[in-house]
Formats: structure tokens, C-alpha cells, sequence
């Protein structure tokens, strides 16, 4: 058995608290091999150790049969080992070969860009791997599955021989997902490339990958064949528990409770064409489910419902009073909070700590005269803390510091503090193990309990069949259907989110 990777005996803390700890992780060549364990469990650290972002305390690394010492992402590459990060380093305002070539841009001897030839060079490596994607296109244009595919096509641009690929399928359709494997066992048959793949979603590792390691508390739980020899594929239910150390894929989320009145209805909405005549209403305690494919204009339905977006007409009611919000603090005056869909761009701010961004929504509440009072401050973000469970060391530490379940709970915890009656929760647990996904869930089911109105939108349909009481399927911008609890299923949503009608 020939080895691309073999790193051993891998140690790394961080201000002298352990976060690796002794781990040994080797991958076959030629072979997808799938890193998984709750977020915190070290895996990101450990794939950044690889390439060379940070350094390990102690351990060795060998690369194809060489030892090696990887201290930046400069000598990485130098090694070939390429990381696709979880966030796409794309520049959507570039044409595509201009962000293939990105920080290694090639130049005539008179030092102009030699655009020609770096475009004649982007279409080779497209060729070799079998996609149709045009130099020139624009960045921003390309649907996100491409995106992701011209990141792959960096790496095989570098040469490289060993990808990491971060969450890569995070936010794709399952058309795009399959698209993004199916490029990726191209380039193992055909150029001899080994891929790492670290994932929270167990299908997608049990349908394409090869291998499993799973790491828990930043030690190596295991590593296992995803076909075993018997030719029976690996249960999640089974990797799921190596990763939590206990059963949680079937774990019961939902508890009965009072639904109340009334509190928002809305009546005939329209967004251009992404939402058409839209009607619905929401009650106290009740979690409404939206949900549907990629496009079909749940998430401009409820930006809408925040002020983030204008609709051409309709009305909207709460409490029973013909509202209009045409700006999210318009919203927030109303009593109504938004957990967004896409937390990195949209939720948190990277360069604040963890209280800050717990309490930015609110920090009129906080003032003393001309200035903040840090002692109430603290008092609001160490209550949150406790009741959403926040793991963390220090309420001064960045966000960034934190794994993203808790940057998740940070968010919710930014808006509870401003006391809403009702809340709008885009997919809620994206890019969140399954472990902290059944805490998120607890949270929810815990506000609807208290009396607070939830909407909760989401493409996962086992999501949604966990915490719903009542969901809308949605069809390009058309409402296609209701079902109640008692109705939900795998198949009903699909077949009203592909445009089908329910016998």
C-alpha cells in the first residue's frame, strides 16, 4: 500500500492548552479520504499544520515517501499539497483566468499581463479536466459549484498531488455536489491526485469517499474503510457516534408544545421573480418550516420579512397592524430577528470578539452617557453564554477563535438580547456537527416553547422534518404546498419542491 500523506505523531496546543495530541493520520494515494469530527475536535488544525499555515509543537510529516517540513503555505505548494479553504479565495469582479492566476500573474518581457497565454493555459487545465468554464467569464457570474471547481483547478494549475478541500460542498445543490465529486474522481483516475475531504455531512462521505478518520478532543478515534469487506457501506449512525462518542444521529429534538395566536401574516408577496403571490401566517410558539431547492426564493421571501429587500406588493401584518419594513432596523424595532443564511459574510464580524459580537445588535442598551458600560455589557454576553452553552475561554477572545456551532450560538445570542417576538432562522446549523446541530435544534424548540414565533428556513429536509410543526415548500417563488407535522416527509417535500402536487 502506497502512501501520499503520513503524519505522526502530530502534537499542537495553543496558549498552553492542547489541541492535538499525539495524532498519527495517513492517506493512501490515489484515494478520497474523509477527516471528520466535531467542530473543535483539531481537524482544521491539523490540515493547517499540513499546509503550513501554522507550525506543530512536535511530530514529523511524509510526503510520498519523503520526510518534509512544511512552514508556510509557499512550501506547502513547493510540496505539492494544495488547500481549498471552506471560504472560496475567489475576487468575483476578475475575469476566471485572472483568478486562476492570482498572485502568480505571467507577464510579457515589456512587463504587461500576458493575458493570451495565461487564458490558453486556464482552458488546458480545463481540458484536462473535462470542464467546459470560460476563461473570460466573470467570476461573479459562475454558480457556485464552478466557483468551486476553478479552485480545484488552481490546485492542478500548481501541479499539486495532494488537495485539501474544506467543506467544498457547504452551499451546492445536490446536482452541484455531484458535479464537484465527479470532477474530483476524474482527476484521481486520470492525474494520480490524492484528496482529503473534510465534511459535516455524513451522506456525501459514505457516497463518495474511500476512507474515514474521525477525531474527538483532538486525538485520532479511528480509521475505517467506507466499504468494508463485506461490501456493506459504513452507517452514519455509526460514524456519527465514533465522532460524539455517543448516539445523536437519532436522538428526538421535537417536544409538543402550545401553538398561540396569530402574530404575522402576510398576503400575497411579491419579489420580481423570485417570490409570486406569496400568502402564509405564523403563530406564537409555532416553528414554521420553509424550505424547497436552490432559487426557489425562500431566502428573498424572508430577507424580505427583515427589510432586506423590498417586495412589489403585498401586505404584511404583526399583531394584527399593517406593517412595512423597508430596513432591517426597522425590523428590529418591530420585534423581529434574523439569523442569516450565510454566518461568515453575512452574521459575524471577523475583527470583533465574541462579546462584542454578541451584544453589537443591542449597545444602545449598554450606553453611559457618551460611552459604552462594559459591566453591563459583560453581564448581557456571560448570561447568553450560559444559557446557549457558548463554549469559550474568554468573552474577549475574536470570533474567529471559536468552532461553528458557538459562532452560530453567538449569533442567535446577538439577537435574543434585543428580545424578539419573532425570529427568522437561515439554515440555522450550516457548516455545524452533528453534535452541536441537536443543541441548535434544543435551543429552538426551548424559544417556541417561551411563546416566540420561528421561522426557520432551510434545502435539508431531515432538518426540517426534526423541528417543524408546519412547512411551506416553495417552488421558483411559488408557494406549491402546506403540510402539517403529521404530513411531513422525505417524499412529500421532494415532490412538492420539484413542482409535483401530493395525491
Amino acid at each position: 500500500m502506497e502512501y501520499a500523506l503520513k503524519m505522526n505523531d502530530i502534537h499542537k496546543g495553543f496558549g498552553g492548552v492542547p489541541v492535538l495530541k499525539g495524532v498519527d493520520f495517513n492517506v493512501e494515494t490515489g484515494k478520497i479520504h474523509a477527516l471528520l469530527g466535531e467542530n473543535g475536535a483539531g481537524k482544521t488544525t491539523l490540515m493547517n499544520i499540513l499546509g503550513g499555515v501554522i507550525s506543530m509543537d512536535s511530530g514529523s510529516i511524509e510526503l510520498f515517501g519523503n520526510q518534509v517540513k512544511i512552514n508556510s503555505p509557499a512550501e506547502a505548494q513547493k510540496n505539492r499539497v494544495a488547500f481549498i479553504h471552506q471560504e472560496l479565495n475567489v475576487v468575483n469582479d476578475l475575469f476566471v483566468y485572472e483568478n486562476m492566476f492570482l498572485g502568480h500573474e505571467l507577464r510579457k518581457k515589456s512587463g504587461a499581463m500576458d493575458a493570451s497565454t495565461m487564458i490558453d493555459k486556464t482552458k488546458e487545465v480545463f481540458e484536462r479536466m473535462h470542464v467546459d468554464i470560460n476563461p473570460r467569464a466573470m467570476m461573479g457570474d459562475l454558480q457556485a459549484s464552478y466557483k468551486q471547481i476553478v479552485e480545484i483547478a488552481k490546485s492542478i494549475l500548481m501541479d499539486a498531488k495532494l488537495i485539501i478541500m474544506d467543506e467544498p460542498t457547504t452551499s451546492l445543490t445536490q446536482p452541484e455536489v455531484e458535479n464537484v465529486f465527479a470532477i474530483m474522481r476524474n482527476l484521481i483516475e486520470e492525474h494520480g491526485v490524492t484528496i482529503i475531504f473534510i465534511s459535516h455531512k455524513l451522506g456525501e462521505v459514505v457516497e463518495f469517499c474511500d476512507y474515514y478518520t474521525v477525531l474527538r478532543n483532538g486525538e485520532m478515534v479511528g480509521t475505517h474503510p467506507i466499504r468494508e469487506e463485506n461490501g456493506e457501506l459504513a452507517k452514519q449512525a455509526d460514524i456519527a457516534r465514533m465522532m460524539v462518542g455517543k448516539s445523536v444521529m437519532d436522538v428526538e429534538v421535537y417536544k409538543p408544545h402550545e401553538i398561540g395566536e396569530v402574530i404575522l401574516k402576510a398576503d400575497d408577496l411579491c419579489i420580481d421573480r423570485h417570490v409570486e403571490h406569496v400568502s402564509f401566517d405564523l403563530h406564537a410558539g409555532e416553528i414554521l418550516g420553509i424550505t424547497g431547492l436552490l432559487g426557489d426564493g425562500k431566502d428573498e421571501l424572508v430577507r424580505g420579512l427583515f427589510g432586506d429587500m423590498p417586495f412589489n406588493s403585498g401586505t404584511i401584518e404583526k399583531n394584527g397592524k399593517v406593517v412595512k419594513y423597508n430596513h432591517p432596523a426597522k425590523a428590529k424595532k418591530a420585534g423581529i430577528g434574523m439569523l442569516p443564511s450565510n454566518r461568515k459574510e453575512n452574521a459575524i464580524i471577523k475583527d470583533l470578539t465574541v462579546m462584542q459580537n454578541m451584544t453589537i445588535v443591542t449597545l444602545d442598551q449598554y450606553k453611559n452617557g457618551l460611552s459604552l458600560s462594559h459591566t453591563k455589557e459583560s453581564k448581557v454576553a456571560l448570561e447568553y453564554k450560559e444559557k446557549l452553552n457558548i463554549k469559550v475561554d474568554n468573552l474577549a477572545n475574536l470570533i474567529t477563535s471559536l468552532s461553528g456551532g458557538n459562532q452560530q450560538k453567538v449569533v442567535l445570542a446577538k439577537w435574543l438580547t434585543a428580545n424578539p417576538d419573532i425570529m427568522i432562522l437561515s439554515n440555522p446549523t450550516q457548516g455545524v456537527d452533528v453534535g452541536a446541530k441537536n443543541e441548535i435544534y434544543g435551543i429552538i424548540m426551548e424559544l417556541a416553547k417561551a411563546g416566540m414565533g420561528i421561522i426557520v428556513t432551510s434545502g435539508e429536509a431531515q432538518e426540517i422534518l426534526k423541528i417543524c410543526d408546519r412547512v411551506l415548500v416553495m417552488y421558483h417563488g411559488v408557494l406549491k404546498g402546506e403540510l402539517r407535522r403529521s404530513e411531513l416527509s422525505e417524499e412529500a417535500i421532494m415532490i412538492l419542491s420539484t413542482g409535483g402536487v401530493l395525491d
